[in-house]
């Protein structure tokens, strides 16, 4: 029997518990937690009230915040940490990683300064004890229609077509389905950056638009994120799929959507500050904005959504004025 370490235990990481205990294959199931009052509170009553309340955590998952305990003896390690903490927790796991062990990256976002997607800061955190064997599970998922045991279709990509074999088969069950794909920069880019787009979508619901523009704010946003995939060496058909459109459509029109939420609110006029003080959830659109808008500059890619994301949250810009800019823009063909 297999041990799955899922290290995270926000409501993703609690969700992913759940249903990796209605796997077809039987499992070891460890999750570590940050927060001690959320590993307190499992360890007593197995549920999280902070971050995915109503619901039970089975007693088969053991749970802890200590790193030797969780990965002792752990086949797979599962991160789902926020992006912004990805490269502190694996240098913190560190001590405890075998060459043996496989990385499945769920964490959806770039690495602000470094620009690097999650299966790269694991590859250059361990990569100087060993070669990582990595790979990248994304698409349309939120925690908690995952957790309540609804059919789910998500990507698992990896370079290596049998290490994404042997996680598919491992992960799958009769709610939770994985197709493999072997473009890990396009399954990553996609499952990070509609974060942005769906910041964008929850704007334009907040200043009370319809929805012609959300379709619209979609298909570019769309277009947008295809081009910097592409640029950095991933494929269009990548972006067409689970982890591009599927998981677009999820996030701009899911009334679950942390990050459409937060645009919600900016529409609404109120400072993302403010917005960002209220929750302990974390909103990766936040970050992976400025992220990609320094990426897509970095290759030479519009991406014009981006921009005016990038322009409400960190330059002050009024959301009625970011739209009239993406409207006025020189006219062009699809």
């Amino acid at each position: 029997m297999k041990k799955i370490a899922i290290i995270g235990a926000g409501s993703w990481g609690t969700a992913l518990a759940i249903a990796l205990t209605r796997s077809r294959s039987r499992h070891r199931l460890a999750l570590w937690a940050y927060e001690p009052e959320v590993c307190e509170a499992l360890c007593r009553s197995r549920t999280n009230e902070l971050f995915l309340p109503g619901f039970t955590v089975p007693a088969e998952v053991e749970v802890s915040n200590d790193f030797a305990a969780v990965l002792d003896g752990a086949d797979f390690v599962l991160g789902v940490m926020p992006s912004a903490h990805a490269r502190t927790t694996y240098q913190q796991m560190l001590p405890h990683l075998r060459p043996d062990m496989i990385f499945v990256s769920a964490t959806k976002g770039l690495e602000l300064g470094s620009l690097l997607r999650m299966t790269e800061v694991i590859t250059q955190v361990v990569g100087p004890k060993f070669l990582p064997q990595v790979a990248a599970l994304s698409g349309p998922s939120f925690a908690r229609e995952v957790a309540r045991g609804d059919p789910t279709a998500v990507t698992i990509a990896a370079s290596d077509a049998a290490l994404c074999a042997a996680i598919q088969q491992e992960f799958s069950g009769p709610t939770f389905r994985l197709y493999t794909n072997d473009d890990v920069v396009g399954v990553e880019l996609g499952g990070a950056v509609k974060n942005v787009i769906a910041i964008a979508a929850g704007i334009c619901e907040g200043i009370g638009l319809g929805w012609n523009t959300t379709a619209a704010l979609i298909t570019r946003g769309l277009a947008e994120m295809t081009r910097l995939a592409v640029a950095l060496g991933g494929r269009a058909s990548t972006l067409a799929g689970l982890s591009g459109l599927g998981d677009l459509v999820l996030t701009c029109t899911g009334a679950l959507s942390r990050n459409r939420t937060l645009g919600v609110e900016l529409g609404r006029g109120r400072r993302l500050e403010e917005i960002l003080a209220a929750t302990r959830m974390v909103a990766e659109g936040v970050g992976t904005t400025a992220a990609t808008r320094a990426l897509a500059r970095r290759c030479g890619v519009e991406m014009p959504i981006t921009e005016q994301v990038h322009a409400v949250l960190y330059e002050g810009r009024s959301p009625h004025e970011a739209i009239r800019e993406l409207m006025e823009r020189r006219l062009t063909h699809e």
